[in-house]
């Protein structure tokens, strides 16, 4: 769903963040820049800017280990019965 007026801030790059797959299009719409990516652009680099995070595009938020991860290697530590909880 496309914001009402341009997002800012931290629910501007969350907002990047979620439809980052979908295109710079999609997602200058959808943070409500409309057409304007320059605009969105430059919004969103201010607000990675004041978050310290540094991407050098939209693609840079895409989490590409999303549903993948794994356990450290390690050991369990449990009781070996319900009662000895």
């Amino acid at each position: 769903m496309a914001s009402s007026s341009p997002l800012t801030g931290v629910i501007l790059v969350d907002c990047a963040k979620a439809n980052a797959t979908e295109g710079l299009a999609i997602a200058t719409q959808r943070c409500g820049y409309g057409d304007d990516t320059a605009k969105f652009q430059v919004a969103l680099r201010d607000a990675c800017n004041e978050m310290n995070v540094t991407p050098r595009d939209l693609a840079d938020l895409v989490d590409d280990e999303l549903g993948q991860w794994k356990p450290e290697p390690g050991i369990e530590v449990a009781p070996d019965t319900m009662d000895e909880l």
